[in-house]
This record gives C-alpha cells, sequence and structure tokens, in this order.
C-alpha cells in the first residue's frame, strides 16, 4: 500500500514536531504521499509534480503579505500537493488563520509543527521509507508489464491485455481514443462500481476479470482518478483511464499505468496505426524543437499539410489537461480548415498553425481571439510566437513564444495581486504585444538593462521601496494604455483624482511631463524593462 499522510506523522522524525492537522478534526491521515520535500520559496509550485508533503519553516510566510500567502495555499493546492507542514514559533508564533481558511476552501491540508524538528533528518528518515515502498511498486508494475506483453505477443485483444493491468492494480482500466471514443476496458474481479452496458459491450473471458471493449465503468465514490497519454511515434493516439477505489493502491496504479505505456502504445500500433499525415506532423514538430536545417523542415512540410513558403506561427501551451486542450485546439482548426501539427514535448504542448499568404497579421489577430473563446473549462496558457515567413522560420516563432511565458512568470512576479494574471482559466499570450521585453531579453546585457532603468526611473524605483507606494506600476499602466488617464484609473482601480495626484508626482520624480518630448519613449522602454531579471 502507499505511504498515508498519518503513518509519516507518526513516524519519530516527524511526531518529535508535535504536528497538528489543520482544519482540526479534517481526516487527512489517509492522504497518500509520494515525497517528502523542504522550501521556503512561495513560488515552489510549479517545480512540484503533486503528492509531496512540503515542509515549511515560515520564514517567507511570516514576511508576506496576506495575498501572496493566499496565493501560495492556492497554487499549491493546484498542484495537487499532499500536505503543506508549517514550522510555528519564533519569527512565526502561529499560522495565520486566514490561510487556514483559505487552505481549507482549497482543500490542502496544512500541518503544524509546533516544536523545531531538523527538515534535513525528516527528509531523510521519511524519503528512504517512501523509496523503498516505491521499489516494491516497480516490481509489481514490471511483472504486469510483463504479463501484458505476453498477451500481446499472443494476439490478445485490448480488453483482454488492460484486464491484466485491471486484475494487478484492483482498479477499471480504460483506454480511449484522443476524441473520447471508448477502445477497451476492464475491471476486477469483485469490482464494487458499475459497469455502464451498451450495444458494444464486451463479455467476460475466463480470466480474473470482467473486460467491456467498448463498455464504460463509472468510479466508486471516494475512489481516485488517474489517467495517463499513450504516444504512438510521437502522435498521441491513446489514453488510458484509471479508476482506483478507496481500498486499491493508488501509488501502485500510478507507476503501473505510466510503466503501461509502451506496451499499450504497441497493442495502439498494432489495432489502429496512426496515419501518414499524424505521423509526418509529429516527424515535423520533432524537427522543430530540435531546431533542424530548414532544408529538413521545407521537406517534411508538405507532408504535414503546410506548404513551405506560406506564413505559420508556433504556440507554446502549458495546461492542466493538455491532451483535452489539443483536442479543443485541433478541433477549431479542423472546422476552419487551417493546417496545423501538434507535439506534447513533455510537459509543454506546442502547435503550429498555418497562415494564409493574404491578410496575415489580420488573421492571426483573429486567431489569437478565437483561440480565447475556445469550447470548455480549460486551465491552460497559451503563448502564440509571431508569424514566421514560412516553416524554415517555425523554432523562432517557437522560441519568442517561449519568451513570451518567462515573460508573464516574471509581471505576475512583481506585479501586486489586484493586477495579477489570472491562476486559473484559459490565458492567452501574443508574443507580439511583449516584443520588448523579449528583444531585451536577447540582445542586451543584463547590466546595460539595469543601468538604463535606474537613469530613467531611479527616483521612481525609490520612492516605492521606502514608502511601499505602487507609482512604477502607475506608470507602466499609464505608458501602456497610450498615456490615457481615464483607462488607467479604471484598471487601477482608483478614483481619477487619485490617478492625477500620483501622476504628478511621478513627473516631479522624473523631470516633468513626458508627453510631448523624446523622454515619453525612453520613459516607456525602461518602463518595460524594470523587473527584467
Amino acid at each position: 500500500m502507499s505511504v498515508l499522510l498519518g503513518e509519516i506523522l507518526a513516524h519519530p522524525a516527524l511526531a518529535a514536531a508535535d504536528p497538528v492537522v489543520h482544519p482540526i478534526g479534517a481526516d487527512a491521515g489517509s492522504q497518500p504521499v509520494r515525497w517528502v520535500h523542504s522550501s521556503e520559496v512561495l513560488d515552489i509550485a510549479p517545480l512540484l509534480r503533486g503528492g509531496e508533503l512540503l515542509l515549511c519553516g515560515g520564514i517567507t510566510l511570516a514576511a508576506a503579505s496576506p495575498a501572496k500567502r493566499e496565493d501560495y495555499v492556492r497554487e499549491l493546492a493546484q498542484r495537487g500537493i499532499a500536505a503543506l507542514a508549517v514550522e510555528t514559533g519564533g519569527v512565526l508564533p502561529e499560522i495565520p488563520p486566514a490561510m487556514l481558511e483559505k487552505a481549507e476552501e482549497f482543500g490542502l491540508p496544512v500541518v503544524e509543527l509546533r516544536k523545531v524538528v531538523p527538515f534535513v533528518g525528516v527528509m531523510q528518515a521519511i524519503n528512504s521509507m517512501l523509496v523503498s515502498d516505491s521499489v516494491g511498486h516497480l516490481q509489481q508494475a514490471d511483472a504486469a508489464t510483463r504479463a501484458m506483453a505476453a498477451e500481446l505477443a499472443h494476439g490478445a485483444s485490448l480488453d483482454k491485455i488492460l484486464g491484466v493491468l485491471a486484475g494487478i492494480t484492483g482498479s477499471a482500466v480504460k483506454l480511449t481514443s484522443p476524441w473520447g471514443v471508448t477502445m477497451g476496458s476492464a475491471v476486477p474481479e469483485g469490482w464494487s462500481g458499475e459497469v455502464a452496458a451498451d450495444a458494444g459491450q464486451g463479455t467476460a473471458d475466463d480470466d480474473d476479470t470482467v473486460p467491456g471493449a467498448h463498455g464504460a465503468f463509472y468510479a466508486v465514490p471516494g475512489g481516485t482518478a488517474i489517467n495517463v497519454d499513450i504516444p504512438v511515434r510521437g502522435v498521441l493516439m491513446g489514453r488510458l483511464e484509471v479508476q482506483v477505489p478507496e481500498e486499491a493502491d493508488t501509488a501502485l496504479a500510478q507507476v503501473a499505468g505510466e510503466r503501461a505505456v509502451d506496451i499499450l502504445g504497441l497493442a495502439l500500433l498494432q489495432h489502429t496505426p496512426p496515419g501518414l499525415h499524424a505521423l509526418a506532423g509529429a516527424e515535423l514538430m520533432r524537427a522543430v524543437l530540435n531546431s533542424a536545417p530548414e532544408w529538413r523542415l521545407e521537406q517534411l512540410a508538405p507532408g504535414a499539410g503546410f506548404p513551405t513558403d506560406s506564413p505559420a506561427m508556433v504556440a507554446a501551451i502549458h495546461a492542466a489537461s493538455p491532451q483535452e486542450l489539443r483536442g479543443a485546439v485541433e478541433n477549431f482548426l479542423g472546422s476552419r480548415r487551417i493546417p496545423c501539427a501538434a507535439y506534447l514535448d513533455d510537459a509543454e504542448l506546442v502547435v503550429m498553425i498555418g497562415l494564409p499568404c493574404t491578410g496575415t497579421a489580420g488573421e492571426r489577430r483573429t486567431l489569437l481571439e478565437s483561440l480565447q473563446a475556445l469550447e470548455g473549462d480549460h486551465d491552460a496558457v497559451i503563448a502564440v510566437g509571431p508569424a514566421a515567413g514560412g516553416v524554415a522560420e517555425a523554432a523562432w516563432s517557437l522560441a519568442e513564444a517561449r519568451r513570451a511565458l518567462e515573460v508573464r512568470q516574471i509581471r505576475r512576479r512583481n506585479a501586486s495581486a489586484r493586477r495579477r494574471y489570472p491562476a486559473r482559466g484559459l490565458v492567452v499570450i501574443d508574443a507580439e504585444d511583449v516584443a520588448v521585453e523579449s528583444m531585451a531579453l536577447t540582445v542586451v546585457d543584463a547590466s546595460a538593462r539595469e543601468a538604463f532603468v535606474s537613469r530613467q526611473l531611479g527616483a521612481v524605483l525609490e520612492h516605492d521601496a521606502q514608502r511601499q507606494s505602487q507609482l512604477l506600476e502607475t506608470l507602466q499602466v499609464w505608458l501602456d494604455s497610450g498615456c490615457n488617464t481615464a483607462q488607467s484609473a479604471r484598471e487601477l482601480h482608483l478614483e481619477r483624482q487619485s490617478m492625477h495626484h500620483r501622476l504628478q508626482r511621478i513627473f516631479e520624480l522624473c523631470g516633468g511631463d513626458p508627453r510631448g518630448t523624446g523622454r515619453l519613449a525612453a520613459l516607456h522602454l525602461a518602463a518595460r524593462l524594470a523587473g527584467l531579471p
């Protein structure tokens, strides 16, 4: 079985900290823990995989604003960590009640460590235990993989192959196409959930599972759902869905599902091999990702539906459910007969989109607006690169899209809470909107950027640092609006009189009103560069 939070808190290494789980009375002890990690960094969430017990000494939390603490809790909860453990006493006498309320709202267990324990010793002791547990999971998962390979070698159906996985994990499993069509399914003997019957439902075989080739199972209440993508030669061909009941081992199901990817890929290759167009698209995107020579890109492009000299743009997408978003993007583009090729590279989905040779800029802007309105509830960031003159420039468009993501992270980190990008939902970023920052990051030395910003905005930055004001942010919004004071006041949620007072102070610090002078461009450039690393 998995190592549970309750077992870890009872381990002598952590029990010495006199831990208390919040909210009081919550049954968080059955939460499985994958790893124990320690960090004082409040922006740690993107570096976690989920399932961790995160240890925090409370030093940075004590100095953080209430809004930053809320962001911290929300981002950790969205990342799916098992629990957050915070050491109290000293700089942080207690966990702020507002922070505990937010944690309860987001469903994140918070463990208060009321006595000091060495985090290094805690991690060594508990992670050693977790590693031993993981070895057992790997052995069982490898046994399942070998049994599935044997079934595949004997020409078994997808149901039969999936039945091996269902039997070892004690979970219901289903293999679907990228468009949600069930290709095979199986449940273990004694499955306590329900199996939905339809006209294509399979029948029970003579093994210990009850497969249903085109049926669908319903999760047992309280169970856990696990999804694993199945690629074939770089083309996403299916998704493995595992419904783990409460009494089964979630960690084993996760490991076994991930280890079964290659076998299930081979099985799909036998049953539903990808078409030549899909293979050409995957090969083209691999070439783009690897910055292949121009001649290679131009050689691959026609097979994927891209004329070599037609404009195209590349989007870099980071999503909570990349496969669902990929389906939505491909369906949208396909309905408009727009050439596209997609490739899932680790956690990043990369999509190349064809553009017309005439009216390129207008069509690109229309596509960006349409992507923002994609159907479905997607939690993702789509950064769209500039229009490339042809597929030979696709790697450049991708690089600019990725740089736009980097600029977004910088802006979110530096912005006040009311102007921060939303943590959830679909966000579409145009790389051309951050072309200045992109150029500065690539061709201007960091020390030169810092010196330029200091010369132009030194007095403003000093004022903000000394008085905790927000003059720089006010100036950035005003300049980006085209010096529209009314619009800036609305965006900053200020009364117009307050906005005028802020601008007057900024002008005094910068040597006068820059409108109608050559200094306006310099100030705008410095405001855009401020905060870049």
